[in-house]
């Protein structure tokens, strides 16, 4: 007599890999609907210059990428991912690894991150956004430009004593980068109330669905006009607050051929409360767009702040992609 139960449990072990992937990683997960979105082996193409065709075959490229997508997606540090793809089946089916498989370490991460580097990282960001203007998730007519502030991962009480004991009278930006761990950190205010150590964050977002679609990262001292000729679209209305306010910003502005909407500063004789007040409404449904980054850094130095501050960018937009694109008919990209 044969045990019913003893005969599922053998049909069980027999099951490929592969089927065991599709009995557990439902078909709505987001890293499945993720990948009929992107190819992310013509993706990472450009980044096999990072690597010598000589040696030990390594990770491959997709597999590496994919799990710092996972790492920024989730907002993990290098510990909490390592973990992840080793036990999260979902994870490790997405990023290409068998169930007998073995994962890296939390040091790869660190050492990947540096291999890839900004400038290929945001050339990644854009070659993403490409992917989703094909979807037509892109109105390229309203855009959204403002700064988010990123706080370091710097404690300065140790720093000051140490200024203060050697003679500083002050401890500010201009002598700050003798003592603290990060040097290219400064402070940042945005009143007399709310200061900060670190970096800004200074984006453009497209107002069709809420998309980051330009981005730059600076030190917090950094005046927020400054940037606009870093972020500018080509073309369009540009929204901006009253920190935006002043001939510079409207300069470059112009000069990418956009249109200025501003709200203005009370003292500004072309101030409208009336238009301001249209243009706060049309903009408010975005500025969440600023408050949902993450707001403190999880590394030192700029170069490595802006490298989150763009897979963090590509993460929020995938996800959004993903909100968008199971609600309308998906195009075919070109």
């Amino acid at each position: 007599m044969t045990n019913p139960e003893a005969e599922k449990t053998d049909k069980m072990l027999f099951k490929s890999e592969q089927e065991i992937y599709e009995a557990i990683v439902p078909a709505d997960h987001p890293f499945r609907r993720l990948g009929k979105i992107v190819n992310f082996v013509d993706l990472v193409a450009p980044l096999s210059a990072c690597y010598s065709d000589l040696g030990a075959e390594g990770i491959p490229l997709e597999t590496g990428f994919k799990m710092l997508l996972v790492q920024f997606w989730e907002d993990y540090s290098d510990r909490q991912n390592e973990k992840a793809v080793r036990e999260n089946l979902a994870v490790r089916w997405f990023c290409g690894f068998g169930l007998l498989d073995q994962t890296p370490d939390h040091s790869y991460f660190g050492k990947l991150r540096k291999r890839i580097g900004t400038q290929r990282l945001a050339d990644l960001f854009n070659a993403v956004n490409a992917i989703l203007a094909n979807h037509g998730l892109f109105g390229n007519m309203f855009t959204f430009i403002d700064a988010s502030s990123i706080i370091t991962k710097t404690a300065l009480w140790e720093e000051r004593d140490k200024a203060i004991k050697l003679g500083e009278e002050k401890f500010n930006n201009s002598n700050v980068e003798k003592y603290a761990a990060d040097k290219e950190a400064r402070w940042g205010a945005k009143s007399k109330k709310k200061f900060w150590f670190g970096y800004k964050r200074h984006a453009a977002v497209d107002m069709r669905h809420g998309l980051i679609k330009k981005l730059a990262v600076t030190s917090a001292d950094v005046l927020d006009y400054e940037t606009v000729k870093n972020i500018c679209p080509k073309q369009g209305m540009v929204f901006m607050d009253k920190l935006f306010d002043c001939k510079e910003a409207d300069k470059w502005v112009a000069a990418n051929g956009c249109f200025t909407a501003t709200i203005r500063k009370r003292n500004n004789r072309r101030k409208n409360k009336d238009l301001d007040c249209w243009r706060s409404s049309i903009r408010m449904p975005f500025e969440g767009t600023f408050s949902k980054q993450r707001k403190r850094a999880k590394y030192r130095g700029r170069l490595k702040v802006t490298f989150q501050c763009f897979f963090e960018a590509i993460a929020f937009n995938l996800k959004k992609a993903l909100r968008h694109i199971s609600q309308s008919p998906m195009r075919v990209p070109a």
